[in-house]
């Protein structure tokens, strides 16, 4: 196994559950973006490791994460977040304590099952499978956890980070065409949810998705003389 890989293999998963354990927006968002540097970095290790070289192929997808997801979408984000006016998560639906343990919980479940694929794929590192599927798992639990519409979105971007990290480390053939597809849908979705943060925020003076559950129409009046 190549060292590199498996240090951005770890620094990955530990970007991944410091989100679960942090209420600071700014530094959730410092976190996604060091996901998508490191997203950048693993395809150059990758063909390292092979001895295939730096064709322009692997080169322009470490560029596009790298620049993308490692510098457009945070700073797309933290405008959002200070248009918004929102510094923490104060009231996610799960503590901070539990949320921790449950990512835990979370990361030893995908160990075991990535476990029951040996001999079946050849992944570029043992670490792959586990590190993508407690990332996807992590990123799915901040957008059912969380309340604020910011934090939702950076588990998204979890969410997606995670799958892009399993084509990449699996080599999967043409892996490269469906990552970009899900980064233009997580681009749009980005973008649109700035926006509607934005316009949340200006309106209601918060970003508490949570409480658009309690929207309901009003009861009917009784015009009855």
């Amino acid at each position: 196994m190549n060292g590199l890989i498996e240090i951005l293999l770890l620094l990955f998963l530990l970007s991944s559950f410091l989100l679960t354990c942090s209420s600071r927006m700014l530094h959730c968002i410092r976190l996604v973006a060091a996901q998508g540097l490191l997203l950048g970095l693993l395809p150059l290790a990758v063909a390292r490791f092979e001895h295939k070289g730096f064709s322009t192929g692997i080169v322009l997808l470490a560029l596009i994460n790298i620049v993308v997801k490692g510098g457009i979408l945070p700073y797309l984000l933290r405008r959002s977040m200070q248009k918004a006016d929102v510094r923490r998560e104060l009231e996610p639906l799960l503590g901070y304590g539990a949320s921790s343990l449950l990512a835990l919980v979370m990361i030893g479940a995908s160990f075991w099952f990535s476990r029951q694929f040996d001999g079946a794929i050849n992944p570029v590192s043992r670490l792959v499978a586990p590190v993508a599927f407690s990332s996807i798992l992590i990123g799915l639990f901040l957008i059912i956890a969380r309340r604020k519409a910011l934090t939702q979105v950076l588990g998204f971007l979890t969410f997606e980070n995670g799958i892009a990290l399993f084509g990449a480390g699996m080599m999967l053939e043409h892996g490269a065409i469906i990552e970009l597809g899900i980064l233009l849908d997580v681009f749009v979705l980005v973008f649109v949810m700035g926006i509607a943060v934005f316009q949340i925020s200006r309106e209601f003076q918060h970003i508490d998705a949570d409480r658009l559950n309690s929207l309901r129409d009003y009861p009917k009046e009784n015009t009855a003389e």
